[in-house]
């Protein structure tokens, strides 16, 4: 993997960038769509293509559990298997993994099923929460949500499965905390995470590949444990790096810079499980890459729908007969074909088309919202599109 720097915005740590990978290129900042089980829910990847996107990124729990990482292998790879076409010429595009250390850990710090890493849980370390997943210093003990049988991740085992599933970039492993975890578990959490990231990248050398590897930072809230992963992790040889942990709202525009303002800048950064539209500003400000997120498909699923206003609820009665597109700008397939009041009947008469056509359109709305910020970065047009954005965004 090979990243480059093709202009850097004026007076704080964003730029625009190009990340080269075997199958394909990645113009940044970019959203990564998520393909949790190497599918992507109710949309079919030559829908993900065509509507602007780039990469997507499967999850190593879900994924080793439901079919097997052996398997997947067998059938050629992640891109292979869930048959992820290049965005132009044949062969597969690009492809992500995450560690599945924030899935792992999330039974133990019933971060539950929320639409991003916004916490707010208690501030409960996942130890004094008692759960289905066992941390120790070597690995995590879990039972699998499926079926309940026992299962054991470490730093090796992860990056194995990794290798088998076959992304293209993939992720150490990780104790993901709650932010709101006390200051001597985050701590003790930390020094873990570093140990684990040592430990990922020798397992990755020796398996060999041509695999890009990403090192994760943790520290919670604390501006002293954020820079002291930042050092340590950036002093490791990865090939990028990856911002780790649950946030709050604020810490976008906090521990984010911490971590920023000291990893190299020649190489890729990526803010895990973030993907509300004001948040990425916020991180393309301070440096962010890549963002991925759950949020387009899973409000999808329940009517909800981007707009430039904010969020809207095509189960509201007002859009029964609103016969309007979602947005009216919008140059999305949904947008250009259908109408609200269309959408509205969808999802009342309980159509399973009614969860696609409003993921297809959530997904061009961040997807090229993003694209709209790389391009303002080139043209030096981000303060206006930033500042146009947020006045009329009503985040919810």
């Amino acid at each position: 993997m090979k990243f480059k720097i093709e202009k850097k915005l004026t007076g704080t740590l964003g730029r625009a960038g190009v990340i080269e990978t075997e199958p394909g290129v990645i113009e940044t900042p970019a959203f990564v769509v998520v393909g949790t089980k190497a599918a992507v829910k109710s949309v079919t990847p030559e829908q993900v293509r065509d509507l602007g996107g780039q990469i997507v990124l499967a999850n190593t729990y879900h994924l080793y559990l439901q079919p097997g990482d052996e398997i997947i292998k067998k059938a050629g790879g992640l891109g292979k298997f869930m048959n992820w076409p290049a965005p132009t010429g044949g062969g597969n595009g690009p492809t992500m993994t995450d560690s599945g250390g924030f899935q792992v850990f999330s039974l133990g710090a019933a971060f539950g099923e929320k639409i991003s890493k916004i916490s707010t849980s208690p501030r409960l370390s996942p130890k004094e929460m008692g759960s289905l997943a066992k941390i120790d210093d070597d690995g995590v003990t879990f039972r699998s949500h499926l079926d309940g049988n026992e299962h054991r991740f470490t730093p090796e085992r992860s990056i194995q499965i990794q290798h088998n599933i076959g992304a293209d970039i993939i992720f150490a492993f990780d104790e993901c905390t709650s932010p709101l975890a006390p200051y001597d578990y985050q701590k003790e959490a930390m020094a873990r995470t570093h140990r684990w990231a040592e430990r990922s990248l020798a397992e990755h050398r020796r398996l060999g590949g041509g695999q890009a590897l990403l090192g994760i930072v943790q520290g919670g809230q604390y501006q002293e444990l954020r820079k002291k992963s930042a050092k340590f992790i950036s002093q490791l040889d990865f090939d990028g790096f990856g911002i780790g942990g649950s946030f709050t709202e604020d810490d976008i525009g906090t521990a984010v810079a911490w971590v920023n303002r000291i990893l190299p800048e020649e190489k890729p950064r990526h803010l895990l499980g973030i993907g509300e539209p004001p948040d990425l500003f916020m991180g393309v400000e301070q440096g962010i890459d890549t963002f991925d997120c759950v949020i387009p498909t899973r409000m999808a699923r329940h009517g909800q729908l981007f707009t430039k206003q904010g969020k809207i609820n095509i189960l509201n009665a007002q859009f029964r007969s609103d016969f309007t597109p979602i947005q009216t700008d919008c140059a999305c397939y949904i947008c250009t074909h259908y109408t609200k009041a269309y959408l509205a009947h969808l999802f009342r008469a309980k159509e399973m088309s009614a969860a696609t056509l409003a993921s297809i359109h959530n997904l061009y709305f961040l997807v090229n919202l993003t694209k709209q910020i790389r391009q303002s970065i080139l043209d030096g047009g981000f303060p206006q599109l930033k500042e146009q954005f947020l006045l009329t965004y009503q985040k919810q």
